[in-house]
C-alpha cells in the first residue's frame, strides 16, 4: 500500500512539474505571451539600427570630406562660414527667423 502512495505521490509531483513547465511555455518572459511583444522590440530595435547605420555612414562621408590631405574645399568653405562666422567680401547674408 506505501508503494501505491509513493508512485501515485511521484507521478502527482511529475504531473506538477510538467504543469508549471507548461504554464511557463505559455506565460513565461519567452513563451507564447510574450512571442507578440519580443517581434515588436525585435522591429523596433531594427528600425533603430538602420537609424544608426544611416547616421554612421552620414558620419563617415563627412570624415573623409575633412581629410586633412584632400580636404573638399565646400566642406572647408562651410564649416569656416557655420563656426567662425565669416563671408566673402562680394556674399549678401540673409537671416532667417527661427
Amino acid at each position: 500500500m506505501a508503494a501505491i502512495q509513493k508512485g501515485k505521490a511521484t507521478q502527482h509531483a511529475a504531473l506538477a512539474v510538467l504543469l508549471v513547465m507548461g504554464g511557463f511555455a505559455i506565460a513565461g518572459p519567452s513563451g507564447l505571451l510574450a512571442w507578440s511583444e519580443n517581434l515588436r522590440l525585435l522591429d523596433q530595435r531594427e528600425a533603430q539600427l538602420a537609424e544608426l547605420e544611416a547616421e554612421r555612414k552620414a558620419l563617415a562621408n563627412r570624415v573623409a570630406l575633412l581629410n586633412p590631405d584632400a580636404a573638399d574645399p565646400d566642406m572647408v568653405g562651410e564649416l569656416l562660414r557655420k563656426q567662425l562666422n565669416v563671408v566673402h567680401p562680394d556674399e549678401v547674408v540673409i537671416k532667417l527667423e527661427d
